[in-house]
């Protein structure tokens, strides 16, 4: 099984992926951001984009990588990861379904200023352009079709260990 930690930046995937998984047995995570990293790594370099998402072959890299952690360790992963394009994800979701992998789709949620709030004042990353950039861009994917292909969790006055155990709860 893929337990699948969705939502914009700076909303507290890697936390709480980090925490989901103590509380799963026999559960690892992978960031498929990683996969992305390697892709940029790539020399020379790959066509320019603002997201390596935008690159065709990082939705099956994910979705391989992913099977054959499956295939190798067995368990359970957990993937914090933002995907905001719906025909991202339903690549990437076909691709894990075809090889009969079962995906829990969570995101992740708070309001705007929860969000904004927490971008600005991220003690370890310090305010970030980047993860204001998908602050708008994650409102209109949640209002169009992401809060409805998964099981959204308000983060808005909960925290990582609370929104961790809502998941694990749900599981």
């Amino acid at each position: 099984m893929i337990v699948w930690i969705n939502g914009t930046h700076g909303v507290g995937k890697t936390t709480t992926a980090a925490l989901v998984q103590q509380l799963l047995p026999d559960s690892r995570v992978l960031d498929a951001e990683k996969v992305g990293v390697v892709l940029m790594d790539i020399t020379p370099g790959l066509p320019a984009t603002d997201n390596f998402q935008h690159w065709a072959p990082w939705r099956p890299l994910v979705v391989e990588t992913a099977r054959r952690v499956l295939e190798f360790t067995g368990g359970a992963l957990v993937m914090p990861m933002t995907v905001l394009v719906k025909g991202y994800w339903d690549e990437i979701s076909a691709g894990l379904a075809a090889y009969g992998i079962e995906v829990r789709h969570f995101v992740l949620h708070a309001d705007q200023e929860t969000l904004r709030d927490r971008i600005e004042n991220d003690p370890v990353l310090g305010p970030s352009d980047f993860r204001r950039a998908y602050v708008e861009p994650y409102a209109e994917a949640a209002r169009t079709w992401l809060h409805a292909a998964a099981e959204v969790v308000d983060t808005t006055y909960l925290t990582p260990e609370l929104v961790a155990q809502a998941i694990a709860d749900r599981l």
